[in-house]
């Protein structure tokens, strides 16, 4: 019976090891796809902009949206791309973010901060960017990312604020007072390279220099603050998405956050980047990680075989 069982157990063993070794097109893919972050608004007391939008299916997506539905690659070549962040002008609305591409899958930019002086609403993207003083946030994208929050009215000459921009796990804040500008909506975690972290945080709101109060924090997730006394306001971070802060009287918006682009292969498969890809790999069980931190063209491509 010993050698029976035992025999048994080799059989069974090598069919297993058999089916691995044997893993062939077409390739489950698990994905992260976030596109760039948008720039907050200028001027006086502008918009944060907001977090790029955040598609997976290794996990939550944006907008309080679950994971997306599997996602299967047959051998070929197939458009690969990360969106950069929004630039910020001193007297202007923000920029939309970029979006970033992995075959079929696309996330939008970030919605851009509205200009805080003459009430611009913020712009629609991934993630809302939010509104300048006595403006709106902008509206988010469906299972991309929330809407930015709206800036507050104006009590006195330079005492006014700007709203959040729209995070890929939260709204952006409303500028709660005058003097305190809106908080940027915070980022979604994912596991996706085996450790948890948090992408995709809208940049905070901007306040006037006669305010008494504070700047928008940015959202968790890499979004950038918001700026008070005519100084610059933080960036989003880079490969986060995350949206840059809303300007103050005089001062600089901060720009938007690159995106970033995530995805898994079985070990088997060959995964091989056109020459303006900037890529790291990492194998994690039996997938290899595959992190693209940035593309040189929008024609950039990734070759699976």
């Amino acid at each position: 019976m010993a050698v029976t069982s035992m025999a048994n157990s080799s059989i069974r063993y090598f069919k297993k090891s058999n089916r691995m070794s044997n893993v062939s097109s077409p390739y489950a893919c698990t994905y992260l796809v976030i596109a760039g972050g948008g720039g907050g608004g200028g001027q006086n007391y502008g918009g944060g902009g907001g977090a790029g939008g955040y598609r997976s299916n290794a996990g939550t997506s944006g907008g309080g949206a679950s994971s997306e539905s599997a996602f299967i690659l047959d051998s070929g070549n197939y458009s690969l791309v990360v969106g950069a962040g929004g630039g910020a002008v001193s007297d202007a609305n923000g920029v939309v973010g970029s979006p970033s591409t992995l075959a079929s899958i696309v996330s939008l930019g970030g919605g851009y901060g509205g200009r805080g002086s003459g009430g611009n609403d913020g712009g629609p993207g991934g993630s809302g960017g939010g509104g300048g003083y006595e403006a709106d946030g902008g509206t988010g994208t469906s299972e991309q990312g929330f809407d930015g929050g709206d800036g507050s009215t104006e009590a006195t000459t330079g005492r006014a604020a700007g709203g959040g921009g729209g995070g890929a796990g939260a709204v952006g804040g409303n500028s709660p007072s005058w003097d305190d500008g809106g908080d940027g909506g915070d980022g979604v975690a994912s596991t996706i390279t085996g450790s948890s972290v948090t992408r995709g945080g809208g940049g905070g709101g901007g306040i006037g220099t006669g305010s008494a109060g504070a700047p928008g924090t940015g959202g968790t997730g890499g979004g950038g603050a918001g700026s008070d006394d005519g100084a610059t306001a933080t960036a989003g971070a880079v490969n986060t998405g995350g949206g840059g802060g809303g300007a103050s009287n005089a001062g600089d918006a901060g720009v938007g956050g690159s995106g970033v682009v995530i995805f898994t292969l079985p070990i088997q498969a060959i995964a091989t980047f056109s020459a303006g890809v900037t890529q790291t790999s990492a194998v994690l069980g039996a997938n290899s990680v595959y992190t693209v931190t940035a593309t040189s063209t929008t024609d950039e491509t990734v070759t699976i075989s």
